[in-house]
């Protein structure tokens, strides 16, 4: 791996074959590099101090990550409604002894300030398809979290013990607020 020695604070986009390339430089970054994509752009986000030659170098290996990623098929679970309510009856069976059981979960267009909702009065749960892309444990996560809405509505202790039986919780949330602040999405974690 490069090391990390310059200064350069620059923003900049590299032509590379193919495809746009915008390399966003922080101060506050130090070690770590990520990516994602902003449209048909992807967006490298380095620490400030990287020479040329590293950000090369990581341009073109979080390419190559997210390449992979990105031509590994969806599984059905991410992409049909119905496999969406098994996978809530599945959770459900296993962190509530199956007393939070939806009538129905979907999946809806891209919500601008949350991941999804649940309607206790009429037990729905609608999820972003934005969380589509995400791996199978921080989905887990979120419709774990729209189950305990079933038995408790508010954001309470009571609500939060729910939540923590299942145990990636913590990490699915730390993942969706770095998901959200990658993509400059307005979506913030739930009060406690």
């Amino acid at each position: 791996m490069p090391s990390l020695r310059s200064r350069d604070k620059t923003n900049q986009e590299l032509p590379l074959p193919d495809e746009k390339v915008e390399v966003r430089r922080s101060p506050r970054r130090r070690r770590t590099v990520s990516a994602y994509r902003d449209g048909d752009t992807l967006v490298v986000m380095i620490p400030a101090r990287m020479t040329r030659a590293e950000e090369k170098h990581w341009v073109a290996e979080m390419q190559r990550k997210l390449q992979r990623t990105e031509s590994l098929p969806l599984p059905r679970s991410k992409t049909s409604d119905l496999t969406l309510l098994d996978r809530c009856a599945q959770l459900s069976s296993k962190y509530f002894d199956d007393s939070a059981t939806p009538a129905s979960v979907r999946w809806v267009a891209p919500m601008r300030t949350r991941w999804a909702s649940c309607t206790p009065v009429d037990a729905t749960i609608r999820v972003s398809r934005r969380l589509q892309e995400v791996p199978t444990w921080v989905l887990d996560y979120v419709l774990v979290h729209e189950l305990a809405h079933l038995r408790v509505t508010p954001h309470n202790a009571e609500f939060w013990a729910l939540v923590r039986r299942y145990p990636k919780a913590e990490r699915a949330i730390g993942f969706l607020e770095g998901l959200s602040a990658a993509a400059g999405l307005e979506i913030e974690p739930a009060e406690d």
